[in-house]
């Protein structure tokens, strides 16, 4: 399934994104510490960390989300060759499931932060597009290189990849849609998008009403 067992990709770069940063330069990685550090604020506040704030917690950090990824540029990148022959009507339908299915997978992923260190080992500036590379610390000091590729915006710099130990984000979504579109149809993919946010969709009424 597409949100499968190379989930750990995005997984990871969302915990990335909440570690404390150490040193670095430049606008694309001060825009992305600028983001870290509001995060960060989310899940240290005392109140939202009640369990009856799971909601808000949730939906602070989905929107900090927002303001860091070009998920346009994502999911353009994700379906390829299969971009160009979509509507306009269905490219903003397919990245609103793909920028909503991709937070709902994570966003609770990045609850199990627990003080991991972030180095910035430098960054890569051509044109409108960028490569910040880290390198993520666990407890256990394990070091895994984390880059992230990103796109000027007018004024931001928006991650639009995550590569986490030579796995790209994009690469590993391209790899599944392309495989159910070409054996079945793109509005078979589609389908099976909806069904997936149906279910977590499922899951937070359950979680809600049980609270």
């Amino acid at each position: 399934m597409m949100f499968g067992r190379r989930g750990f990709v995005a997984a990871a770069a969302l915990v990335l994104l909440l570690a404390p940063a150490e040193a670095g330069a430049g606008q694309p990685t001060d825009h992305l510490r600028t983001q870290i550090d509001r995060v960060v604020r989310v899940l240290e506040d005392p109140e939202l960390k009640k369990e009856s704030k799971v909601t808000a917690r949730r939906g602070a950090v989905r929107k900090i989300a927002n303001d860091i990824f070009d998920f346009s540029e994502t999911a353009k990148r994700s379906l390829a060759r299969h971009w160009p022959p979509r509507t306009p009507a269905e490219r903003e339908e397919f990245t609103a499931l793909f920028a909503d299915l991709l937070e709902r997978s994570y966003i609770s992923k990045i609850e199990v932060y627990g003080g991991e260190k972030i180095g910035y080992l430098g960054e890569t500036i051509e044109g409108d597009f960028a490569t910040v590379r880290t390198r993520l610390v666990t407890k256990q000091q394990t070091e895994i290189p984390i880059d992230y590729r990103m796109l000027r915006r007018g004024e931001k710099w928006l991650v639009y990849d995550v590569i986490i130990e030579g796995v790209s984000l994009i690469a590993n979504y391209r790899t599944q849609f392309n495989k159910i579109i070409t054996t079945s149809s793109y509005q078979e993919l589609v389908k099976k998008m909806k069904t997936k946010q149906e279910e977590f969709y499922e899951d937070e009424r359950k979680r809600t009403s049980q609270r």
